[in-house]
């Protein structure tokens, strides 16, 4: 080997080792978020909400025409069966005539033949249908958001802190960003870039504001009442995205209408889920996942007053959710 060949050999090697530790270094900054309002903070970016900016928003609405953006419950229902967790299950609990039959009132056959008497009940895993991520639901190295840990803040009945109770209601600007009718049919687990949404936004003629609730629209909730079809390899959001959104646009909240958010197989080889512990651990951003934004999408409404509230489920890691959409001026 002559000397420039060796001395050219050594240099991509340098280079090499350079890249390879600017990776690692990189991978390795992963870590849970300190809150900027403070150590007990549970809320994370939700609290960019405020009376003025509430009553803002509301103030602007122009229209009596209500938008629902959450899906229906049914048995067989898309879910995260693949993982282990229960589907959505249920069961009547009391029927007329079964009434009737068991008298479980003591009041007799002519009172239960005249009262008829339906009950029921469900069982589900608090991340399916519409719901809403809440901030314990993925940590990174042992913390979740603002540094707190299953260790002194898990119990037997659910977290201590970050659970959906703390979760407020939310009022604020809805931005719906159309991926879906820019691109057209998005390729098998498509993952959106932040250049993406920029277009989208520029042919909307839409720019984001701070604490603003950004949704985004795949076109996946089309599929939603067939769980094989809203399942297989569906589109989501890539980390660039994300970080565009939360760093660059200073949103408040997230939201779109696929089964996870994020893209799958993952973006990075040492996080199976990159979007979701950069949203919830890192930066302390929720999102709401299988939301229904088809009717939105028809009349081209792209900015909206935003009211949703959740389930207040005490400990738990996410929880149903109903949002709305009013379109504003």
């Amino acid at each position: 080997m002559s000397p420039t060949s060796a001395i050219k050999k050594i240099a991509f090697l340098m280079i090499g080792l350079f890249v390879l530790n600017i990776q690692t270094f990189a991978q390795s900054t992963e870590q849970a978020g300190q809150s900027p309002w403070g150590p007990e903070d549970e809320i994370g970016t939700l609290n960019m909400m405020s009376d003025q900016s509430r009553l803002d928003i509301l103030g602007r609405i122009k229209s009596g025409k209500v938008f629902d953006l959450s899906v229906e419950y049914f048995v067989g229902m898309p879910s995260f069966s693949a993982l282990g967790d229960p589907g959505y299950q249920y069961w009547l609990t009391h029927t007329p005539n079964g009434t009737i039959v068991d008298n479980p009132n003591g009041l007799g056959e002519e009172m239960n033949r005249k009262v008829s008497y339906t009950g029921d009940a469900i069982s589900m895993y608090t991340h399916m249908g519409t719901h809403i991520d809440a901030l314990n639901h993925f940590g990174l190295d042992g913390k979740i958001w603002n540094g707190f840990t299953p260790e002194q803040h898990l119990g037997d009945k659910g977290w201590k802190k970050t659970g959906a109770e703390t979760i407020p209601n939310i009022i604020a600007r809805g931005v719906m960003i159309d991926v879906r009718s820019y691109l057209g049919q998005l390729t098998p687990n498509y993952r959106i870039t932040a250049s993406d949404l920029q277009k989208v936004l520029k042919d909307q003629n839409v720019s984001l504001e701070p604490g603003d609730v950004v949704l985004i629209r795949t076109g996946q909730a089309k599929n939603y009442q067939d769980a094989h079809a809203y399942l297989d390899q569906y589109p989501g959001i890539s980390l660039d995205a994300a970080k565009w959104l939360v760093e660059e646009r200073k949103v408040m909240l997230l939201g779109a209408d696929n089964l996870s958010f994020e893209a799958f197989p993952p973006e990075r080889d040492d996080n199976w889920v990159p979007v979701h512990t950069y949203l919830l651990a890192e930066k302390g951003v929720m999102f709401i996942e299988q939301m229904y934004l088809e009717e939105l999408a028809q009349e081209e409404v792209y900015t909206f007053a935003f009211i949703a509230g959740s389930l207040k489920l005490r400990g738990a890691s996410g929880s149903p959710m109903r949002p709305i959409a009013i379109p504003i001026r």
